[in-house]
């Protein structure tokens, strides 16, 4: 048993803490938030992820997984503390560090035996050595052993848990082997490829994974637009390079393009670093515009199908960024709903588990209770995201309820030759028919 302090309770310090105390070490999770501890401590989760209550639940009553807002507490005789706290992207797409250094100047004062200090936050390249003159400066001469390490988070939203538990593989970066090997030890029952490099590259690993992903998505939507101008279907076509080995079909599916807490954050806070250290991040710059662009092109269709935005009835399913999750960070519906209603529409929605979130955000918005409600009376739906429970709608009840029976298929989730059969007007992603989307 190792004990573990996991600083920050967000996404990626709470599945984290979890599951290592699932693996049976001694985890406190710590955070500042008041709120957000005492809802830990009721089991009351801050974020939804499949599985996560129960396990929190479960390591709770095991005695592994605390929860607490006393720092000294938490790092007293610590042998590993996770810094997970938030990296918020500043002015210009650099990532806000503030809550980094916090909790490194914590650790400086609070921590008097030997410590790994890990950053599970998604950081620039270069904090790591970063984080070492922090700590050291602010001990002010006094004597502490500890050592950093980078272990990049790859956890997708939705399936944390399981990346957790099952990776792909596990990164760790450090100037000190041991202290990197230190860390591998609590992976080694993960039986997955651990890559032990330096510091600096480890950072980079994260960040490349990211752009590299986002720019897959952004590639495939720049050809499904090719497809509807040319008359081809994207799906085809993702389907008939995936199979190619060199290619493989993951992260080809046109759509709305990328959003949430990771991607946009990340390529903007690479492009800003990469303008900083004087090269030219063009194809990066170019992999956000088309993302851009594809939220753009769903107001376009609309206003065309329509004559007009204005005082016109729109439905929204989804406004999560992705399935599985309540998570609305950077979710194409937020951009859809802004620029819709910025033309004057008015915007009923409905969502498995972003409500609460989505209330908060838009106070103009009428949520509703389920799919039905949303299309009744409205003149266009609008699919944002491809909720298992949207695949087997009832078209025709949706046919009768809506005021004009128009589809715009942000997710290539539903079949449109039999929607159009069926009397609606559909427009999917990249789907042209007759040469015409």
């Amino acid at each position: 048993m190792t004990k573990i302090c996991v600083i920050g309770t967000g996404y990626v310090g709470l599945v984290t803490g979890t599951c290592f105390a699932d693996l049976g070490n001694d985890v406190v999770c710590l955070d500042v938030d008041e709120t957000r501890i005492s809802k830990l401590k009721n089991g009351i989760m801050p974020i939804y992820e499949p599985g996560l209550e129960q396990l929190v639940a479960q390591n709770v009553r095991a005695g592994r997984l605390v929860f607490t807002t006393n720092y000294p507490d938490a790092v007293k005789d610590t042998e590993i503390a996770f810094i997970a706290v938030g990296t918020p992207s500043g002015v210009d797409g650099e990532a806000d560090l503030q809550y980094v250094r916090s909790a490194a100047e914590a650790i400086a004062d609070l921590v008097d035996t030997p410590i790994i200090v890990v950053n599970k936050s998604t950081v620039p390249v270069g904090t790591g050595d970063w984080v070492a003159d922090v700590i050291k400066k602010r001990r002010g001469g006094k004597p502490l052993e500890f050592h950093v390490v980078s272990n990049p988070e790859f956890l997708r939203e939705g399936s944390a848990i399981n990346d957790f538990m099952n990776p792909d593989r596990v990164v760790l970066g450090s100037t000190e082997r041991e202290a990197a090997n230190k860390v591998a030890e609590l992976y080694l029952t993960l039986r997955c490829p651990i890559v032990v490099t330096d510091l600096r590259t480890a950072e980079m690993i994260k960040y490349a994974s990211n752009a590299f992903l986002a720019t897959r998505i952004s590639f495939i939507n720049e050809i499904g637009n090719m497809c509807e101008e040319m008359g081809a279907d994207v799906k085809e076509v993702a389907r008939g390079m995936g199979l190619d080995k060199r290619i493989g079909p993951s992260f080809l599916d046109a759509g709305l393009g990328w959003g949430g807490s990771c991607f946009p954050k990340d390529v903007k806070a690479l492009a800003h670093m990469a303008v900083l250290h004087g090269t030219h991040p063009q194809l990066l710059q170019a992999v956000m515009e088309i993302n851009r662009n594809q939220r753009r092109r769903v107001i376009v269709k609309l206003r065309k199908a329509l004559g007009g935005l204005n005082d016109r009835e729109i439905g929204v399913l989804g406004l999560a960024f992705k399935p599985n999750t309540d998570d609305m960070r950077e979710a194409p519906a937020v951009e859809l709903i802004h620029l819709l209603q910025n033309e004057g529409a008015h915007i009923k929605a409905y969502d498995p588990q972003a409500m609460e979130n989505a209330g908060q955000m838009f106070p103009r918005l009428t949520l509703c209770n389920n799919p039905y409600e949303v299309a009744e009376g409205v003149d266009a739906l609008v699919l944002a995201t491809e909720w298992n429970e949207f695949k087997q709608l009832d078209f025709e009840r949706i046919h009768e309820l809506m005021r004009q029976p128009i589809i715009m298929d942000g997710r290539n989730l539903w079949d449109g030759d039999r929607l159009r059969e069926q009397g609606f007007t559909y427009y999917g992603v990249g789907r042209a028919v007759n040469g015409q989307d």
